[in-house]
């Protein structure tokens, strides 16, 4: 089972630009379709972006829609969402996760192995 550790998160102010990384290890990374999840405090975790095993297919939820974008580079074992454009309601804990379909779905229960969650705050 492939080990998922976030970084990137941290402080900024509205209109700014972040970029989450995700690093993977254990597994053979290429073979795990990717996930972005976030959870804000009081709400359920919700799905953000995911990507297909070789990069080909991505998909973002509408409330980041032209705002994040999901990549991932397999020769390094990583993923990254770059997010710009932050708004105060996108302060959230954000998770990776990795799943073992091709192209995996937006519930939380489609993947396997999750990272341990970065802290994004958008001040205002």
């Amino acid at each position: 089972q492939v080990q998922l550790v976030e970084s990137g998160g941290g402080l900024v102010q509205a209109g700014g630009s972040l970029r989450l990384s995700c690093a993977a290890s254990g597994g053979t990374f290429s073979s795990y379709s990717m996930v972005w999840f976030r959870q804000a405090p009081g709400k359920e975790r919700e799905f953000v972006a995911r990507i297909s095993t070789s990069g080909s297919y991505t998909g973002v939820a509408d409330s980041v829609k032209g705002r994040f974008t999901i990549s991932r580079d397999n020769a390094k074992n990583m993923a990254y969402l770059q997010m710009n454009s932050l708004r105060p309601q996108d302060t959230a804990v954000y998770y990776c996760a990795a799943g073992r379909q091709y192209y995996g779905g937006t519930r939380y229960e489609d993947y396997d192995s999750w990272g341990q969650g970065t802290q994004v705050t958008v001040s205002s």
